[in-house]
């Protein structure tokens, strides 16, 4: 596996998790970096993305629909981007999986990245 994301579970609403994006076999500090959502019966969303950090603070977006909830983040030496995710609400729920692309976030979240990763079910129910 190339890219695992990992770190989802149930949580109440309100309630917070981390998500993790682990690489193995290949350079993560060079890839921009995205998370993306699926519920049932929707389309997928990009929620998320973050460039390279080329030696600087590296660039980020967010959906306006995470945007001041979710925080993303990356630490290029464990080879790991993070999904922080504050007051978390019922419409979060989905599988929640990630992409890397040597290209840019746009690129990222327009589908068309280098490794895709597995999946991991966030569930936010009371």
């Amino acid at each position: 596996v190339q890219l695992q994301a990992s770190g989802g579970g149930l949580v109440q609403p309100g309630g917070s998790l981390r998500l993790s994006c682990a690489a193995s076999e290949f350079l993560l500090e060079y890839y921009a970096v995205g998370w993306f959502r699926q519920a049932p019966g929707k389309e997928r969303e990009g929620v998320a993305c973050i460039h390279s950090s080329s030696g600087s603070e590296p660039m980020t977006y967010y959906a306006d629909s995470v945007r001041n909830r979710f925080t993303i983040s990356r630490n290029d030496a464990e080879k790991t981007v993070y999904l922080g995710m504050n007051e978390l609400q019922p419409e979060d729920t989905a599988v929640y999986s990630c992409a890397a692309g040597l290209t840019s976030c746009r690129t990222v979240l327009g589908g068309k990245a280098d490794y895709w990763g597995q999946g991991t079910q966030v569930t936010v129910s009371s």
